[in-house]
């Protein structure tokens, strides 16, 4: 699990605490806030009921169109084979060799105009946990640009001009214009609101 969350005894989170050290304020909505929460049954983990949260004919579909557009070298048919699967994919989008949106739920991803998604990069939009799986919408930003071989959890949204570092995981919203970097992915620079240059971040 990626969250730092505690839990209040009935599935959810307390948050009444503290703030979190990252400059949000208390209150403020975080990518655990809007993650959907299924329960499931058994003594197995929630991955064993896949089957049941999404139709497995759905997921194969899915599976090949994904294996198809992380070969493809055209980026026009990427984006046309993204699409065919519910990606919400923007004008001048670019895809990475082996870039990989959510198999289960690729209707969940938003990528807006001209955003890059890196080599290797992965756009998760569920989490099967022991008990229940997650699940959250990823909305990409326009221009934003995530690095080769970073994960985006489900749930976060990366704002428009924002980059992610190679190898980097986002487990919080990446705010506009902003560059984070790390495991998990912290702000290492912002944009000057004045003359657009890269600062680094106090």
């Amino acid at each position: 699990m990626s969250d730092e969350d505690t839990t209040d005894g009935t599935g959810g989170t307390d948050r009444s605490a503290e703030g979190d050290g990252d400059g949000r304020s208390l209150g403020a909505e975080t990518r655990a806030d809007r993650l959907e929460r299924h329960r499931t049954g058994g003594v197995r983990n929630s991955l064993w009921s896949w089957p049941d949260a999404k139709s497995p004919l759905v997921v194969v579909r899915n599976y090949l169109v994904i294996v198809l557009a992380r070969i493809c070298p055209s980026l026009r048919l990427k984006n046309r084979l993204l699409s065919w699967i519910g990606v919400t994919v923007g004008v001048g989008v670019s895809w990475g060799l082996e870039s990989t949106p959510d198999v289960f739920w690729p209707e969940r991803i938003t990528v807006g105009d001209d955003a890059i998604v890196g080599y290797d990069a992965t756009l998760l939009c569920h989490e099967f946990l022991q008990d229940e799986y997650r699940l959250g919408d990823v909305v990409i930003g326009d221009r934003a640009m995530i690095g080769a071989g970073a994960v985006v959890l489900p749930g976060v949204t990366v704002g428009d001009g924002a980059r992610v570092a190679a190898n980097s995981l986002v487990a919080e919203d990446v705010p506009p214009r902003t560059t984070v970097a790390g495991v998990p992915a912290e702000v290492v620079s912002r944009a000057d609101d004045d003359d657009g240059t890269a600062s680094s971040s106090a």
